[in-house]
């Protein structure tokens, strides 16, 4: 029995129905966060100048092409990958006092520097940012959706609760909330803490906040 090969001109015309882009399903979630993490531990441990995609790969366990699939060059996938980690931002508290969300702000904070892997890439990239616009930009993008992000709320709490005058500088407070904590343990690179750091920054900004 002969079987008729139909083609494109046999069908009826009708909507072309859309095709899965060749390659998209061998895109698994789990090869790219293998890939995600391998970036964090490349970069801590050679810098940028030095990363390449094919030790981003030998440590993700998978094969160039892998990495190509997702991310046309090395500061592509970094630019995502602070994208990434900007988005998911850090907690919110919500204490209902000023001085207690912002207690509970640095220690998260405090806790997240102090990773010996962030440790490394935060300056690393700040010196990199400097000679490429386009880091620079992620960067800048990652410190407003992360630590500013949150501290905006904070600031937004205190107001309506009438802990800081409505109409306060909010780039001013901006900058006495995340500046000190972020010059002590990135640009002074000074990350042991001496005991009741913490408290007394949080009630000294807290008060200098109430003074603006």
């Amino acid at each position: 029995m002969l079987v008729r090969m139909t083609t494109n001109a046999d069908r009826p015309q009708t909507s072309p129905r859309r095709r899965t882009p060749a390659g998209a399903a061998v895109l698994r979630e789990d090869v790219t966060e293998a890939i995600r993490a391998a970036v964090f531990e490349e970069l801590a441990a050679v810098g940028y100048a030095r990363m390449s995609i094919e030790g981003i790969a030998r440590r993700a366990g998978v094969g160039k092409t892998a990495v190509y699939r997702r991310w046309r060059s090395k500061l592509h996938l970094v630019l995502d990958v602070v994208s990434a980690v900007a988005v998911m931002g850090l907690p919110t508290p919500n204490t209902g006092s000023l001085e207690g969300d912002l207690r509970m702000l640095y220690e998260v904070t405090s806790r997240a520097l102090r990773h010996p892997v962030v440790s490394q890439i935060i300056p690393d990239l700040q010196a990199e940012a400097a000679r490429n616009p386009e880091i620079a930009e992620a960067l800048q993008k990652a410190l407003e959706q992360g630590q500013e992000g949150v501290a905006s709320k904070i600031l937004t709490g205190a107001e309506q609760r009438g802990e800081v005058r409505a109409g306060i500088d909010k780039e001013l407070a901006l900058d006495l909330i995340s500046g000190p904590l972020y010059w002590r343990m990135v640009v002074a690179r000074s990350p042991k803490l001496p005991k009741g750091h913490l408290d007394a920054l949080a009630r000294a900004t807290t008060e200098a906040l109430k003074a603006l």
